[in-house]
């Protein structure tokens, strides 16, 4: 049987050889630590498959391949772009190149990059993706003992694993203490998706700024949806239909705050006389917007120069970081002009009051 060469992956060669990708992984690397059996039955597999080892990446054992693979949940992500281009330019200063490998298509795209890391292609893994499962990470992990790992952007907790990230829990706290400065009372959040821990975090910090400040925290102020434009336009219909609608909102990315706003316009609402509206990331696009968008400025070309640094060093010097590494970097508060002051609800008596 032969298999293209250009879809042809180790997984395929562990199939036909009846042997896990780990110890294909062994056969090719350290043929000494494999029966001559399997070792027999792997080279058949190989020969059937037509599976080939890139021969620069070949030179991995001697860490020569200089390249560094990046991972990352969504490449259509205006987020990742000032991370990607400064992981390229820490990567290119000191001789490396860079891979980016899309994570937005599920089981199909891990596969790959399991093949990516086994196949010798890489010298380390940049994961930008928190949600990735980690029983693969961990199997991973243990097919490529030598193929160091960091995790940036989202925190896998447990893990063990190398780690460069911000503030996130006490920087959604900041943001809406900012809100709660400005005299408001009422305020909900656009929580992000679930299953991501960026989001749990985000929600977590606004809860605790509400806690501290002896605020209601009501479940239908919590407006569930994704980090995009769509979900936060979707919310805005959803806000509306609040009874007790607050004055303000902290939305957990700039895309959604956006798509907020854009719903909130065509309701007739306008920011922030009628609702004060605080993001998170500061996207190029945050500053242009109308209005101008108050959001949390995460460190984005620190956090991946950081991150392509780190992971380099561990290529270069294995061993240099004894201990799991955990860079927590602090965002900023910008203000602009989607939050002001809360206005003062007057009750009708209190108008014939005044009025008389």
């Amino acid at each position: 049987m032969t298999t293209d060469r250009k879809t042809t992956t180790i997984q395929d060669v562990a199939r036909i050889a009846n042997v896990s990708t780990a110890t294909v992984s062994r056969a090719l690397s350290a043929p000494d630590k494999v029966s001559e059996g399997t070792r027999a039955r792997v080279s058949e597999a190989i020969r059937a498959t037509g599976y080939t080892l890139n021969q620069a990446g070949r030179s991995l054992r001697q860490r020569s391949a200089k390249t560094i693979l990046v991972a990352i949940p969504d490449i259509r992500n205006p987020f990742f772009s000032l991370i990607l281009d400064a992981i390229e330019r820490e990567a290119a200063s000191r001789g490396f190149g860079v891979l980016v490998l899309n994570l937005y298509f599920g089981h199909e795209t891990i596969r790959r990059l399991q093949d990516f890391l086994l196949s010798n292609r890489a010298d380390g893994l940049l994961l930008l993706d928190g949600s990735v499962d980690m029983h693969m990470l961990r199997e991973l992990a243990e097919q490529a003992a030598e193929i160091p790992l960091v995790v940036a952007c989202e925190e896998i907790p447990n893990s063990g694993f190398h780690t460069v990230l911000t503030d996130n829990v006490e920087a959604a706290e900041r943001a809406t203490q900012h809100l709660i400065d400005l005299g408001h009372r009422k305020i909900a959040h656009l929580v992000g998706p679930d299953h991501n821990v960026v989001a749990r975090e985000r929600l977590v910090g606004y809860l605790k700024a509400l806690n501290r400040a002896g605020l209601p925290a009501l479940p239908e102020w919590q407006l569930r949806g994704n980090f995009d434009m769509e979900s936060g336009f979707a919310a805005s219909a959803r806000f509306l239909g609040v009874a007790d609608r607050p004055s303000a909102v902290f939305a957990a990315n700039d895309e959604a705050a956006i798509g907020f706003l854009s719903g909130l316009r065509n309701h007739g609402l306008i920011c922030p006389r009628d609702v004060s509206v605080v993001g998170f990331d500061d996207l190029g696009v945050a500053a242009h917007y109308a209005p101008p968008l108050t959001t949390m400025r995460q460190p984005r070309e620190t956090l991946g120069r950081m991150a392509a640094e780190a992971l380099i060093d561990l290529v270069e010097n294995p061993g240099v970081i004894a201990a799991p590494l955990r860079i927590v970097l602090r965002s900023e508060l910008v203000v602009r002009e989607s939050t002001s002051r809360a206005q003062i609800q007057v009750t009708a008596k209190a108008a014939e009051i005044v009025a008389s």
